[in-house]
């Protein structure tokens, strides 16, 4: 008995050990701190990076770190996607996303087709790639990066929120379909709720101009906005990190990960009893 068990464990630490993460949008933020934790815990991870000026940072963060490859990988860049090609990947979490804030009859037309072409169209194509190696392979895990926001209509973050609805759908569907022909290939959604890594902050300055319609209101809505970034959203990643990791882990992820909990909370009451 203590010898079958001890084999067990020693085939879950070698597994581990075995197991290629790869995570986009990893040059800081919760992509950065998911990687890095993801390597304590014994995984091979591989962080990315859009540019290679976000690489030169990246590599100084990581040069006395295990377990952690980098390289350059622009989801929107069809010669970037091609290094796939060369990679053994078990697990994807995809994680690249671009935010614009601003009303949706003001944004930029550009940032709007923008928006959808990084959030959805590149992050599928990126998951097609690596998904069609899991199925030659026969098993593999894809967590897919949405956010709460997507579950609920918050003026002036239309279109960002619009993208993250879409990726949400999206994977949802995803799931049902892989299930029904290889039962060993997961697919999952984690929605991280307010969380203070810049993300936000930077939509909800990036669309104030005076060029707008709303102009006469942006005063008092940049103020309630920042209030409510200051008092909601979380400094530690702690909380999101956990369910990231969990999806990792879980042999059977649920289909949706959220945290923080409070957040999390508002959310199921908004979508119980408000949402119409």
């Amino acid at each position: 008995m203590h010898h079958s068990m001890y084999f067990f464990f020693l085939s879950k630490i070698i597994m581990v050990i075995n197991m290629n993460i790869l995570i986009t949008g990893s040059a800081s933020g919760l992509g950065y701190n998911a990687g890095i934790n993801l390597a304590r815990e014994g995984y091979h991870v591989f962080l990315t990076t859009e540019n290679d000026k976000q690489l030169e940072v990246l590599n100084d963060k990581v040069k006395n770190m295990d377990n952690i490859d980098t390289f350059k990988l622009d989801i929107t860049n069809k010669n970037d996607l091609r290094k796939l090609e060369k990679k053994d990947i078990d697990i994807l979490i995809s994680n690249a996303a671009v935010g614009y804030g601003g009303s949706i009859i003001d944004i930029d037309t550009e940032k709007f087709r923008h928006s959808y072409e990084v959030n959805v169209l590149s992050n599928f194509e990126l998951i097609k790639k690596v998904i069609n190696k899991m199925i030659e392979k026969g098993n593999g895990k894809i967590i897919i990066m949405s956010s709460i926001i997507s579950n609920i209509p918050i003026p002036f973050f239309g279109i960002y929120a619009g993208t993250k609805a879409s990726i949400t759908m999206t994977g949802k569907c995803l799931r049902k379909e892989i299930k029904a022909i290889n039962k060993n290939i997961k697919v999952c959604i984690i929605e991280p709720g307010l969380y203070k890594t810049g993300f936000n902050r930077f939509m909800i300055e990036n669309k104030y101009n005076e060029e707008t319609i709303f102009k006469d209101f942006y005063d008092s809505i940049r103020n309630l906005e920042n209030e409510i970034l200051d008092f909601s959203a979380k400094k530690k990643y702690d909380s999101i990190t956990k369910q990231i990791i969990k999806a990792v882990k879980e042999e059977n992820p649920k289909e949706i990960y959220r945290a923080p909990m409070f957040q999390n909370l508002l959310i199921k009451l908004y979508i119980k009893f408000l949402k119409k």
